[in-house]
């Protein structure tokens, strides 16, 4: 790891923080970036169809593909009947697995609407698809599938894990408080969307499997599929080169890997699978719907004596995930007594999993908003009453803060956006036919640091290259780890080559959790400093290099030499003279366990405008600034591209995006991007992103936070806050659609 004696180049002068256009970008706008389902590294290959379940819950009863086996072209079917034998599902044989077996087609059991009941394999993609058409699967449901959360709620169990966020007695500070606020917000299901489907191409070379597959991560399902297979996972060789957009929908893999695997050692040769825009709002995760019910105790001060955040949410009954929406809660205010909680329904639906920012997305839409409530309930500006609230140290456990600019984001948004021209009462301005109102919301995520890996190499030629099983999803991952790569060894940008997404390379955690640049990014800089120190090695060891018999621990390192005193030789010369093969290195990165002592996120406030039509209930986004702190910066255009797309991501949790069940199928109802409705161009104006100015060197060596899942945090909330203030409708039942706001307006007009 870096220490202070150690003179690294990393200055405010450098590469880091430059807004340096994304090195693959000309790549993926002329289409030459090949997709794991464009690889032609292997010719040949034929193409898997899957065939989904049409049912909730119950079993396959009768199955006939004669006449799909007899179809054009067709090479395999496979049903429960016919499969290859795997191991049951959750196996973890092999030591240090960082993922179980994740079978398919291994039993006659229907879980959820859309799992898969068949596969089959064709010359081509049109003849698997015609010939998955002819399988005939009869069903036998069960009875009683349970589809609709509505009717779940009472049956929602706790699920233990907040018990460090209960302080104080929440029930007799709640009634004793001279202002409260007692409501529940709900949020529907949301489909991740991602522009790349879920896509895998495998082949076997004698007991080896390879796949490029599109993944968050690559160890993982390097893992997952070497126990599916039953073979060592230094046998499965993953590759995920180019990711189009993974939001937490990539982190796990799919029947697509599975089953192109399973079916590629059957044909020898290889199989690519990709699921169709419908299966994967079925055959993938989404984020569960919640109801969330938030209390607030205070007094005539502003000051809160009491918080509660409860939340009921509904998963799979046979994968657990829990969307812990009021987990934030307990982080962001003051407040001696509080109540923490989550409930969870077991339904009979497809899978549920993260879905950008877990947690904070959806909760903050309750919160941020129950806070303004009590902002209105008290005549307080509603920035003045978070600030108020603002506290000295981690409200749940006492820990400092490594850093807390959150005030400072507040004021410095509210300045910018014109916050003190603000009329706080609703109703009051129009335009037109339009009322017009502001809103704004704090936000708040957790920063996280995981043990990552990086491989460095410089050539004779004084080509940097690193290496990590690291991805890039669309985040700038290949562009950061080269400016922190050219930054640390001070050589040119175009001199460096950063290659990711391989299972081989040194282990990285992959992107999600806004970790991936923290922890793949500090490997890359250890890596850097060892090669540093190697260099200098080299230089004062040579006899015939200018620096030879300088003291190493002052060489430097800046436009493409290594300097010590007046004395300065090029990369190139020095490794092509002394090492012609080249220099090699290993830098790796493990949280800090005095970071534990701190409590660490970051920060954000954002600031809305909204207009609302006062004859049809259309909401439209008139302008909006976010004002964030995530730590060091490493390149402005790519972290302001991320928290702008989270922001926009916020308008759509806020306006836009649900999903509903069709009870009679256990179904998502819209199942394309016609029918799932996203922001588009037209909904989206003057949008904007600031940095406040910090490095947090409690979190990294580098002083850096994620920005990526940061900007969607209470964007929805700050949307909803300015329509109530444009029009007097106040939706807690998200998204705020035309006909809910309409039907207000209607009631407050009589």
């Amino acid at each position: 790891m870096a220490d202070d004696a150690n003179p690294i180049a990393l200055n405010r002068a450098g590469l880091i923080g430059k807004p340096v256009d994304r090195l693959e970008g000309k790549l993926k706008v002329s289409g030459t970036a090949d997709y794991a389902y464009e690889v032609m590294e292997k010719p040949g290959a034929a193409f898997g169809y899957l065939v989904g379940a049409t049912i909730p819950r119950g079993k396959i009863a009768g199955v006939d593909i004669s006449a799909a086996e007899a179809a054009p072209g067709v090479l395999l079917v496979w049903t429960h009947r016919n499969a290859p034998s795997q191991p049951a599902p959750g196996t973890q044989s092999q030591a240090g697995s960082q993922a179980p077996a994740q079978p398919e087609l291994y039993d006659e059991r229907i879980r959820f609407y859309g799992q898969t009941a068949a596969l089959v394999v064709a010359e081509s993609f049109e003849q698997a698809a015609a010939a998955a058409r002819l399988v005939r699967i009869d069903y036998e449901a069960d009875a009683g599938a349970a589809v609709v959360f509505d009717d779940m709620h009472a049956a929602a169990r706790d699920t233990g894990g907040d018990e460090e966020a209960q302080k104080g007695d929440f029930d007799a500070a709640f009634a004793s408080a001279p202002a409260v606020i007692d409501a529940t917000w709900t949020t529907p299901v949301q489909n991740h969307c991602q522009m790349e489907p879920h896509a895998s191409l495998c082949w076997w070379e004698g007991d080896q499997v390879y796949a490029f597959t599109s993944n968050q991560s690559v160890k993982r399902p390097q893992h997952a599929l070497g126990e599916t297979l039953g073979i060592d996972r230094n046998k499965v060789h993953l590759r995920a080169r180019y990711i189009g957009g993974g939001f937490g929908g990539k982190n796990n893999s799919y029947a697509d890997l599975t089953l192109s695997a399973l079916a590629a050692r059957e044909l020898k040769r290889p199989v690519k699978i990709a699921l169709t825009r419908q299966q994967m709002f079925h055959m993938t995760v989404h984020r569960p719907a919640t109801v969330q019910r938030v209390r607030l105790a205070a007094d005539r001060n502003g000051q809160l004596t009491g918080i509660s955040h409860e939340t009921i949410s509904h998963c799979a009954r046979a994968d657990r995930f829990m969307e812990r929406a009021s987990a934030f809660t307990k982080n962001l205010y003051a407040a001696p007594n509080r109540r923490i909680g989550h409930k969870l329904a077991l339904m009979d639906l497809p899978v549920a999993g993260a879905m950008r920012a877990p947690g904070e997305a959806v909760g903050m839409l309750a919160l941020e908003c129950a806070m303004d409530e009590l902002a209105e309930q008290l005549g307080m500006d509603p920035v003045d009453l978070r600030i108020l609230n603002e506290p000295d140290v981690d409200p749940t456990d006492g820990r400092p803060f490594s850093t807390r600019p959150l005030v400072r984001c507040l004021k410095e948004g509210a300045q910018a956006f014109g916050w003190d021209a603000r009329i706080p009462t609703p109703r009051h301005t129009r335009d037109g036919r339009w009322w017009v109102g502001t809103g704004m919301a704090a936000a708040i995520r957790g920063n996280f640091l995981l043990p990552a890996k990086a491989q460095i190499h410089i050539s004779a030629e004084g080509i940097v290259t690193v290496r990590q099983a690291m991805t890039d999803i669309g985040t700038g991952t290949y562009t950061i780890l080269a400016q922190i790569a050219a930054e640390t060894l001070g050589v040119p940008l175009e001199e460096v080559r950063i290659e990711l997404g391989h299972s081989e390379w040194a282990p990285a955690p992959g992107s999600g959790g806004s970790f991936g640049a923290a922890s793949a990014g500090s490997a890359a800089m250890d890596a850097g400093i060892n090669l540093r120190s190697k260099l200098a090695a080299l230089a004062v060891g040579d006899a015939a290099s200018p620096l030879h018999g300088g003291d190493p621990a002052k060489a430097e390192f800046r436009d493409g030499n290594i300097v010590i005193g007046n004395q300065a030789e090029a990369l190139g010369d020095l490794v092509r003279r002394a090492s012609p093969q080249g220099v090699d290195a290993v830098g790796a990165v493990t949280p800090d366990p005095k970071g534990r002592e701190y409590s660490q996120h970051t920060y954000g406030g954002h600031f809305c405008e909204v207009g609302v039509d006062a004859v049809t209930g259309e909401v439209r986004v008139r302008r909006m600034i976010g004002v964030f702190a995530a730590g060091r910066i490493l390149n402005h255009k790519t972290a302001r591209s991320q928290l702008t797309g989270g922001m926009i991501w916020g308008i759509g949790g806020a306006l836009h995006e649900e999903n509903h069940v069709d009870p009679r199928f256990g179904s998502f109802v819209a199942q394309d991007l016609a029918q799932y409705h996203v922001p588009a161009q037209a909904d989206i104006a003057g949008l904007d992103a600031w940095f406040i100015d910090e490095v947090d060197d409690i979190a990294n060596p580098l002083g850096i936070k994620g920005v990526g899942e940061l900007g969607i945090c209470g964007a929805g909330a700050a949307v909803a806050n300015a329509v109530y203030n444009a029009c007097g409708v106040r939706v807690r039942d998200y998204p705020i659609t035309v006909e809910k706001v309409l039907a207000g307006l209607q009631a407050l007009e009589g």
